[in-house]
């Protein structure tokens, strides 16, 4: 009998002309055609002086010809500037009229993400009198209404009774808010004067991660609360902060206030991205996309960075940790992240490589089992350059862009090739080179050869360490060895993986 061939996911036929955004060039911002002043004077200050080739087919099809009038799919490598990508036409298309209601949402899976999404907009939207917005749940719930919505004064004589003709009038703070989809749906559900009722834009930023988790359903209750419907219903509580699930469900309407009587909204217009888009229907049709356009970089899904060097590093999984430090110390101050397989595996190996009395190497901890603060403190600090190394588990992958990383290690070997790419582009970012080292034993080497064949621009060559080098350090290690099981010994509670 011959060899059962395995079914492929059939492919959206949108999917299968796509636009090669790799055909277009880097275009100077004085040539971007129609962008604003202010814009073009935030984006210099800011020390950008033109486009990248993922930005300008963006602008093309929202600001530029193709006037937003298909929804669009952007699958480009991690590091080609997709975040600037969707700032500046929103930004640009929404300072043409500044009205008092939330336009835009942009959704993004992590809360460190969605900070570094939002420091972007500051940039590029106050100076064109743009308010951007913050729900991830760093803070109290009641701290962020305060933030997003403007509540009307309680002893003003207006009524609250939900059965009384005069409803208070909530007002919209910000014009576009940066969200984590569990702080949204909190939001949504409990929030008296937080709607989506005059929503515009909707960005799904790392679309394969939001899709394939649920989180509450945030997609479905997103698209239902701005569809066009002419019944929409507003039920507020009797208590002024929390409501009840279905307080604020206010639906768009045809021929509403705020500037569109007599005429219908336009429609919800999307935009969805990640360096490693999906290719499942059944995933992509839950976003109800509007005749989608991709826009694509290069042939194949998967694409690293254009200047990347891959390495791979054989060594016997016993000695491991002696590589790594050989390794490590080879960089001298550059900055490095180091990324294992798990959270249990990062505080583990953190640990042990802090005991390393004379390796003369700054080394922290990043993963989820630490505290959102802890976390965001530790990466505030890696950004300044106050330490070297940062160990991470896969919660440092997705979208995070810190400066002058210049060397990533895979510690463990990644399952996936969608891990590698993520990985891997934490460095070679916005035109600048890095260098990814995975370490492997020879049992592995097979396998991450034919991983690496699944992405474009996926040659990999060896790294070698001498032998000399791992047998000096063999005696220090012992000594780490023992103070890292004593450590281990005394902790109460051990991390789980």
């Amino acid at each position: 009998m011959g060899e059962v061939k395995q079914q492929s996911i059939p492919v959206l036929p949108w999917m299968r002309d796509p636009i090669d955004v790799a055909l277009s060039q880097q275009l100077p911002l004085h040539s971007v055609p129609s962008l604003h002043p202010k814009l073009k004077s935030a984006l210099e200050d800011m020390g950008i002086s033109s486009l990248f080739p993922v930005q300008v087919a963006v602008w093309d099809e929202t600001v530029g010809p193709g006037n937003f009038e298909r929804d669009l799919c952007v699958n480009s490598p991690t590091g080609s500037g997709k975040t600037l990508a969707y700032a500046l036409p929103l930004v640009q298309i929404l300072s043409g009229r500044i009205t008092k209601c939330l336009r835009a949402l942009i959704v993004v899976p992590t809360r460190d993400l969605a900070l570094q999404v939002k420091r972007v907009f500051d940039a590029v939207a106050s100076p064109l009198g743009l308010r951007v917005g913050l729900a991830v749940g760093q803070s109290s719930l009641a701290a962020e209404i305060s933030e997003l919505v403007d509540m009307p004064a309680r002893d003003i004589g207006m009524c609250y009774d939900p059965h009384c003709v005069s409803l208070p009038r909530f007002q919209s703070k910000v014009d576009i808010l940066v969200a984590t989809p569990g702080r949204l749906m909190d939001h949504i559900n409990t929030t008296i004067g937080f709607t989506l009722e005059h929503l515009h834009y909707l960005v799904v930023d790392e679309t394969d991660r939001l899709l394939r988790e649920a989180y509450q359903s945030w997609l479905p209750t997103v698209l239902e609360l701005t569809q066009s419907n002419d019944d929409g219903f507003f039920q507020p509580s009797d208590s002024f902060f929390p409501c009840s699930v279905g307080a604020l469900r206010t639906r768009r309407r045809c021929g509403v206030e705020r500037g569109f009587k007599d005429k219908p909204y336009p429609r919800l217009a999307k935009m969805v991205l990640s360096a490693t888009l999906t290719q499942d229907p059944g995933r992509l049709i839950q976003l109800n996309l509007h005749h989608p356009l991709l826009l694509k970089a290069g042939e194949m899904r998967y694409r690293l960075p254009e200047n990347l060097e891959s390495y791979k590093l054989v060594c016997e999984t016993k000695v491991k940790p002696l590589y790594l430090i050989a390794l490590l110390k080879s960089m001298g101050e550059e900055k490095c992240l180091v990324f294992t397989k798990s959270v249990d595996s990062t505080y583990r190996l953190c640990k042990l490589l802090n005991c390393f009395g004379d390796l003369q190497i700054d080394i922290k901890e990043y993963s989820s089992l630490q505290h959102q603060r802890v976390r965001s403190k530790t990466l505030n600090e890696f950004r300044k350059g106050m330490f070297q190394v940062l160990v991470s588990s896969d919660a440092l992958t997705r979208g995070m862009d810190v400066e002058g990383v210049r060397n990533v290690i895979n510690y463990d070997v990644p399952k996936f090739i969608k891990t590698y790419v993520h990985r891997a582009g934490r460095t070679a970012r916005a035109g600048q080179a890095g260098r990814c080292f995975t370490l492997m034993s020879e049992d592995e080497v097979r396998r991450f050869k034919k991983l690496m064949r699944k992405a474009e621009g996926g040659s990999c060559l060896e790294h070698f360490v001498s032998s000399s080098q791992i047998e000096a350090l063999s005696t220090d290690y012992q000594s780490a060895l023992t103070k890292y099981k004593e450590i281990i010994s005394k902790t109460r509670k051990k991390p789980k993986a």
